[in-house]
């Protein structure tokens, strides 16, 4: 079976489960290091001819990272393009079943382990509210029915515009500063945050840099994220 990637986390999910079915991913899939497939473009600007030259069996793609028009685009051409929707751990779950099950591969053992490391974390202790840029320049945050936020709840850390009529708010960083928040969550992706970028802004609270990776990507990545996002957040 041929399989095309455009999404990081379901590139790693595929590559750590069934070895030499990828034939292209995107730019951005830097797991598993060494992944030896074409790549094809970003995640928003797939080169469409290149993906069909690969001739796949399937391309996975996800509702919020992918263009429709580039999936359509594919479609058009006969080939078929699996979606997936994923904004809580429980659909991330199933979703990565449902895609590995598509590439003709049993529910692999880490997807289980996954699940019994979320399941066994410890009920959290009074919620800490939190704001959760994802850029700056302008500023945006975390909003609505996003996977990073369901992943910070159950760590105990609530997210303030979890309520906001947008999942990705632009916020300017007087408003953020002054929402009420007892601590202010720094991912170093999409926008690279670091001990030197992102703090300064924040000078009243306390601010725990992740790894992004741990925070909003849905795959092998599961297993270690509820210890290593505790051990940040802490």
């Amino acid at each position: 079976m041929r399989v095309v990637s455009l999404v990081p986390s379901l590139t790693e999910a595929v590559a750590v489960t069934a070895p030499g079915l990828l034939v292209g991913v995107t730019d951005w899939c830097t797991h598993p290091a060494g992944l030896a497939a074409a790549r094809i473009g970003g995640t928003k600007n797939p080169d469409v001819a290149a993906v069909l030259a690969l001739r796949p069996d399937l391309v996975v793609a996800n509702e919020e990272e992918n263009r429709e028009a580039d999936l359509a685009a594919l479609r058009a051409a006969g080939t078929e393009v699996l979606v997936t929707g994923i904004r809580t751990l429980g659909q991330a779950f199933e979703e990565l079943g449902r895609v590995l099950a598509a590439c003709g591969r049993p529910r692999p053992r880490w997807l289980d382990e996954a699940e019994a490391a979320w399941a066994a974390l410890p009920p959290p202790r009074a919620p800490r509210r939190a704001v959760v840029p994802v850029w700056r320049r302008p500023w945006m945050v975390l909003g609505r029915d996003t996977f990073a936020g369901d992943l910070l709840a159950r760590l105990g850390v609530e997210n303030v515009y979890a309520d906001h009529a947008e999942r990705y708010p632009r916020i300017p960083l007087d408003a953020l500063n002054a929402a009420g928040a007892d601590l202010v969550v720094l991912p170093d992706e999409p926008y690279r945050f670091t001990a030197d970028d992102g703090p300064e802004a924040f000078p009243a609270l306390p601010a725990a840099l992740v790894d992004g990776r741990f925070l909003t990507w849905y795959g092998p990545s599961l297993v270690r994220a509820p210890e290593v996002l505790r051990a940040a957040l802490r």
